[in-house]
């Protein structure tokens, strides 16, 4: 009887002990994630994707050595800061306006909802998180991430006082005189903004550390955060818990500064006019996009060629500067002996303009403003593929809890991509794609077209995306059918979303019924 105990007792032990290891290993085996987002960057803003004219040789990387969404989506925002939408809607995982409401448990303080966040639920699956960079979320990052480094604010150096300004605008610009004068946007905007008026105009320089773009000891941010990353990398090699690193540049946002080396990169008689350059927006005022909107505010009106050229050719020297961060930590991973079992992402919190249509901003539903690009990258990803299937790109966060194992909540409305990346299926996350700017503009995308809807204009313009990827060719005339339908299938979306504006009068109006 004692032998059988003794045995009995070895039995359970090794049972217990398996048990243990088995756990062990599962946690040990989870993959890495690394998710580099950056800021204000459009999906033509890649070498490898069709881009001659940038440098990109480390996002180039990530294209070749992985999988591609060629069409993902930024869903839209509750104001001018578009990126605070985003970044809300990555870090909760819900559609744009449940995102507007849920954000104010955080505002409130409400631990709960801390709870269910991106960082706090893979952290409930034993990774260990860190976060560096923009936040621009209304939850604490250090009630998110485990980790936190280097909070940096949206435009640090930035005098813009958004409110004040457009009370300057609407009060005193083109209206109140200074000594017999009548104000214009120069006397009411701070440096930075409303330039270059011509060749000889040096109000701004894309290199002085005074101006937002540089930390401490003239480091740019880009190198702040990547210093950031690679220290987390040399803690993360010797240790055996996986990791979940969030790291959020601020670049390309303005202020649009890079090193003297990179503007050098780009002269002037290189860089090419967009397809849809305008000088203005017909009606910019009524689809939200004024003078007095801080994105467009920083170039002059009309909109001049050498205008746009300069604010390109600093839009290209932060991303090839940005991108040579990206390498270093794309470096790192490598030689930590991690990469092996580490997903990659990048993508944006939406696009910009930067002089297409006449605009320079991302408010708008067109694709250069809604699109940004999304690469993927690990185990088992395909490599130089690409998908064209219409997703969000939040649903990034959907994503990576699949590939940590973890069941996803009821509360993430996004959808993971993982099949579509590995190909066991072609088909997409939906069937149409939905976007929306305050209550200036509403948008639906479906089957290669694109409707978009302007309220306060009763105007609506049709796309035909296939045709007419630059979107310069309205068709809505030309076809009143395909406008109904999509103008009906947008106003049931709008139910799905939760979404309060009402286009019910303008459709009636329009139709009859």
């Amino acid at each position: 009887m004692n032998k059988f105990y003794h045995l009995l007792s070895i039995i359970l032990c090794l049972f217990f002990f398996g048990c243990s290891a088995s756990k062990e290993t599962t946690t040990s085996e989870k993959p890495n994630i690394v998710f580099l987002f950056a800021d204000d960057m459009t999906y033509t803003a890649i070498n490898a994707l069709g881009n001659n004219e940038i440098q990109t040789p480390n996002l180039n990387r990530l294209v070749k050595n992985g999988t591609t969404f060629t069409n993902a989506y930024n869903m839209g925002a509750w104001n001018g800061a578009v990126c605070a939408a985003s970044r809300a809607m990555m870090i909760s995982g819900r559609y744009v306006w449940d995102a507007y409401e849920f954000r104010k448990n955080w505002a409130r303080k409400d631990s709960a909802a801390y709870n269910q966040s991106w960082g706090k639920i893979m952290e409930s699956a034993g990774y260990d998180t860190y976060m560096t960079g923009k936040w621009h979320v209304d939850a604490p990052a250090d009630k998110v991430f485990q980790q936190v480094k280097h909070i940096r604010p949206g435009m640090p150096g930035d005098e813009w006082d958004h409110y004040k300004m457009v009370r300057q605008f609407k009060q005193a610009v083109g209206i109140q005189k200074i000594d017999g004068k009548l104000v214009t946007a120069d006397d009411v905007l701070p440096i930075g903004y409303n330039r270059p008026k011509d060749k000889n105009d040096n109000s701004w320089s894309p290199v002085d550390p005074k101006h937002g773009g540089f930390w401490e000891g003239g480091k740019h941010w880009s190198e702040v955060l990547k210093d950031d990353a690679l220290s987390f990398i040399d803690q993360a090699k010797n240790k055996d818990n996986p990791f979940f690193m969030y790291l959020a540049f601020n670049a390309p946002h303005d202020p649009r500064q890079a090193p003297q080396s990179y503007i050098d990169k780009y002269p002037l008689e290189n860089i090419s006019l967009p397809k849809s350059w305008l000088p203005e927006y017909p009606n910019k005022e009524k689809i939200g996009n004024g003078q007095d909107l801080r994105d467009e505010a920083l170039a002059p009106y009309p909109r001049t060629e050498y205008a746009i050229k300069k604010h390109i050719q600093e839009y290209y020297a932060i991303i090839t500067h940005l991108d040579t961060q990206i390498g270093e930590i794309l470096d790192a991973l490598e030689a930590s002996g991690k990469m092996d079992n580490t997903y990659i992402f990048f993508t944006a919190d939406h696009g910009l303009a930067v002089g297409k249509h006449g605009l320079l901003g991302k408010q708008s539903m067109y694709d250069h403003s809604i699109r940004p690009p999304l690469l993927f990258m690990g185990p088992n990803i395909p490599k130089d593929k690409k998908v064209n299937n219409d997703i969000y790109l939040q649903d990034i966060m959907a994503t990576s809890l699949e590939l940590a194992a973890i069941d996803k909540p009821d509360y993430v409305d996004f959808n993971s991509f993982l099949d579509q990346a590995k190909g066991t299926t072609t088909e997409g996350n939906y069937q149409e794609i939905y976007g929306a700017y305050i209550k200036f503009q509403r948008m639906i995308r479906k089957d290669g077209f694109k409707l978009i809807v302007y309220p306060r204009l009763n105007q609506l313009l049709l796309f035909d995306l296939t045709e007419d990827p630059e979107e310069m060719n309205d068709l809505s005339e030309a076809n009143p059918a395909k406008v109904q339908a999509l103008f009906k299938d947008l106003i049931a979306l709008q139910k799905d979303m939760k979404d309060e504006l009402d286009l019910q009068p303008f459709y009636v109006e329009r139709y009859g019924y």
